[in-house]
């Protein structure tokens, strides 16, 4: 990743972590002000948001760090583990929603306030805002850590159109005397605790896919496979293998090419299969090449498989 896409990243987490600050002043102070249930719990969510922001902004200062003696591959996986750490941190947000919501339904329902109605939406607006902003700029820098910070903005946003509805259904409630719709309030925290509960196993599972190494999708091997083939000297593929390595994949090949080229012209084949994969996919950080001598007599039944 280079330097300008890797500031691009931090600077984005930066207003993530401001923001995240901001709203959970704001949810908290007026949960408790107008005994909201629901902004109680969202603004401890947001809480631990900043936990998980600041982890992610660390992890991207990490991946930024040139390769060195002791990581000859870079740092790369270090946004993972602040994925990890996002996904940990909002099992715990969501067991804590979902347990202060449904404590709620054994107190008398408190009244509804439009004050705590509008803090909502104003969470919903701006979370939507920063999700938009976050997913956009981590598919353009392939950062891990900018997309789990993403989608724990995305976690916010169904939090608080949860929290909408269900303050709007307690003011209602409150409005025409039904004690069902009172309750509003709290049965939103349960879908709150539902949606961030489900992006915390996606998000865990994704990075410990990586981290421990997964391969790419078949159809990433489909497109590099084809683009081994463009080079003409190929004659057949021995082996293709790929792995994402953070915000950027590794790709390592073997091939078999005429025997009768020289040093210097299987050389020059492999910068070419390593320059035309890299062309084609920016996110492609290293391409490890290993020849193979290829005889006439084998023929080309593998040629453009």
């Amino acid at each position: 990743m280079s330097n300008e896409r890797g500031s691009s990243s931090v600077f984005a987490i930066w207003i993530s972590l401001i923001s995240n600050l901001l709203l959970t002043g704001i949810k908290l102070i007026v949960g408790f002000l107008f005994n909201s249930q629901v902004l109680i719990a969202d603004g401890v969510h947001n809480a631990g948001d900043v936990i998980a922001t600041m982890a992610a902004l660390g992890s991207a200062k990490v991946a930024q760090k040139p390769a060195d003696d002791d990581h000859p591959y870079g740092h790369g996986k270090s946004e993972l583990i602040g994925s990890a750490i996002v996904a940990i941190v909002m099992v715990f947000a969501a067991l804590f929603i979902a347990y202060h919501s449904i404590t709620s339904f054994f107190h008398i329902a408190a009244e509804a306030s439009v004050i705590a109605l509008i803090a909502a939406a104003v969470s919903l607006v701006w979370k939507q805002w920063l999700y938009i902003y976050c997913i956009r700029l981590s598919r353009k820098t392939s950062s891990k850590s900018l997309e789990a910070t993403a989608y724990d903005h995305l976690a916010d946003v169904y939090a608080s159109l949860a929290a909408v509805i269900g303050i709007g259904a307690a003011i209602v409630g409150d409005k025409l005397d039904i004690s069902m719709l009172s309750y509003g309030d709290a049965a939103a925290g349960i879908v709150v605790a539902y949606f961030v509960l489900k992006l915390a196993y996606h998000m865990g599972k994704d990075a410990v896919d990586v981290l421990m190494e997964k391969a790419v999708s078949p159809e990433k091997l489909l497109e590099y496979e084809r683009l081994v083939f463009s080079v003409d000297e190929v004659k057949r593929i021995d082996r293709l293998r790929a792995r994402e390595f953070g915000q950027y994949v590794m790709v390592d090949v073997r091939v078999g090419i005429p025997a009768q080229l020289s040093v210097q012209e299987g050389h020059d084949v492999s910068r070419k299969i390593k320059q035309t994969i890299m062309n084609h996919h920016t996110d492609v950080e290293e391409v490890l090449i290993h020849l193979n001598p290829w005889y006439e007599e084998e023929g080309h039944s593998n040629k453009g498989k």
